[in-house]
């Protein structure tokens, strides 16, 4: 359960402390002392600014509660951190809950950023899970440089009121939180109005009948293909009646689009887990549906124009979603990339209706998933506007082959896969984003380990051609 201020405030003091004792901290709760330093302090309400918002409550030390009014002073002092040492200063709401024993704590109620902050002596700092990071100069940059999506679900949307979201799913979100009060509470407890009361886009992305009236491009394309390759024209491979939109509010395009992929998902005769022969998805589920919802919890909206598209073929899948990874990120190292989310408004609703668990784990999951199915590692590519993973469902190879691999070599498979025929070096290095060099390095060690076939008729052919060994 996620502790949300309205649902304390509800709460008798014995029942508030003994919560407030025993949850677990997160990515949206932390516990501090009142003998918290004010610098340590700011780490936190920077973390959180920096993230999805979330509470830090005061007075707590081992599952104590101190008593606040022998640091008066130090309190008062933590009360303005915001402004004494953020830069620029976070929305932070402050509240003093009474426990039991006629005791109270502080609680400092964090907003999501609409910026990047950081301290007043230039640190800047991401809450990630249950822990706060310190980034370095390069995280940071990153940071910076999606931010201005991350800003866009907070603004309001024009001609929308509170009235307009469909009530029953504002409902559901009052009782995942536990929320009490009006509507408008509601949307508040979770950042979803701005400073003067506006409905935002996230939430009429996540509580609108159909926000795609105003918005057509936040929709999920699903597509099913009956060969290996797309094809064109007279000779593409698009199944019939196998292309379809999903559209909705955010909840409901997610459960509706994983619908259909069950559905269409392509399934082999194999041994299940069962222990008895079978159909088996070419692609374990839990791998696809990850892939989905952060696809559609993570997709840049401020991108007009275009939506999320879920390739379904024989051998694969590849999702699709409108935004590139944050900052300078490298898509070659996706196990390496920090915890991020570009709509954290979203992403901690949907959390809340349990559709994530936004533990930063995403990706992982993604892995772990693959590989305890024995399948290729998982692809992420980047393009100037979008990201694409696609999960594989030949083989993974083994860990000491893996490790003879340079970067690029898992794109240069896929390029060759999604081809559908012999490609020469120039159009691999295209197809995958690097230059002539690297993707011949890559080549090179892919062909000593037997994944692609070098075909030419000298070293120096230059309509030599390079594919997959026959039967791949």
């Amino acid at each position: 359960m996620q502790l949300d201020e309205t649902m304390l405030l509800s709460m008798d003091p014995a029942e508030r402390q003994a919560l407030l004792v025993s949850t677990p901290e997160d990515q949206w709760f932390e516990r501090k002392s009142a003998r918290v330093t004010a610098d340590v302090f700011a780490k936190s309400i920077i973390g959180m600014a920096n993230a999805e918002g979330g509470l830090v409550v005061v007075g707590l030390s081992d599952g104590v509660v101190e008593e606040l009014s022998a640091h008066a002073r130090h309190i008062n002092e933590l009360r303005r951190v915001a402004q004494t040492h953020c830069a620029p200063p976070p929305r932070v709401r402050f509240a003093e809950l009474p426990v039991d024993d006629g005791k109270v704590v502080l609680l400092a109620d964090v907003s999501p950023g609409r910026t990047v902050h950081e301290s007043t002596s230039g640190h800047c700092y991401l809450r990630v899970g249950d822990s706060t990071m310190k980034l370095s100069a390069a995280q940071r940059e990153e940071l910076l440089y999606d931010r201005g999506a991350a800003e866009y679900e907070a603004r309001p949307t024009p001609g929308i009121t509170v009235g307009s979201l469909d009530a029953g799913l504002v409902d559901g979100l009052r009782q995942a939180i536990g929320a009490q009060g009006n509507d408008e509470r509601v949307l508040a407890a979770r950042s979803l109005l701005d400073l003067h009361g506006e409905v935002t886009i996230a939430a009429f992305l996540l509580l609108a009948p159909r926000p795609q009236e105003l918005m057509p491009y936040a929709h999920v394309r699903v597509l099913r293909y009956l060969s290996a390759h797309a094809g064109t024209g007279g000779r593409q491979s698009l199944a019939d009646d196998g292309d379809r939109r999903i559209e909705g509010p955010i909840p409901h395009v997610i459960e509706q689009a994983a619908a259909l992929v069950e559905e269409w998902m392509p399934r082999r005769r194999a041994l299940r887990e069962d222990g008895k022969f079978g159909p088996v998805d070419v692609v374990p589920r839990d791998a696809w549906l990850e892939g989905l919802v952060n696809a559609v919890v993570h997709r840049s909206y401020s991108m007009a124009g275009d939506h999320i598209r879920v390739h379904l073929y024989p051998d694969r899948v590849e999702i699709e979603s409108p935004g590139r990874f944050p900052g300078i990120v490298d898509p070659e190292r996706p196990l390496e990339i920090a915890r991020y989310a570009r709509n954290p408004r979203i992403a901690r609703v949907c959390n809340d209706l349990g559709i994530t668990q936004e533990k930063g784990e995403g990706i992982v999951r993604i892995f772990d998933e693959m590989r305890m199915r024995g399948l290729a590692d998982p692809i992420y590519r980047q393009t100037s506007g979008s990201v694409r993973l696609t999960l594989l469902s030949t083989p993974r190879l083994d860990a000491e082959t893996e490790a003879r691999l340079p970067g690029g070599a898992h794109g240069v498979l896929e390029v060759l896969r999604a081809a559908g025929r012999p490609l020469g070096t120039g159009e691999i290095a295209a197809g995958i984003g690097r230059r002539r060099p690297a993707t011949i390095r890559a080549l090179k060690a892919l062909q000593e380990v037997g994944e692609v076939v070098w075909e030419g008729k000298s070293a120096k052919d230059p309509r030599a051609t390079w594919r997959l060994p026959t039967g791949d």
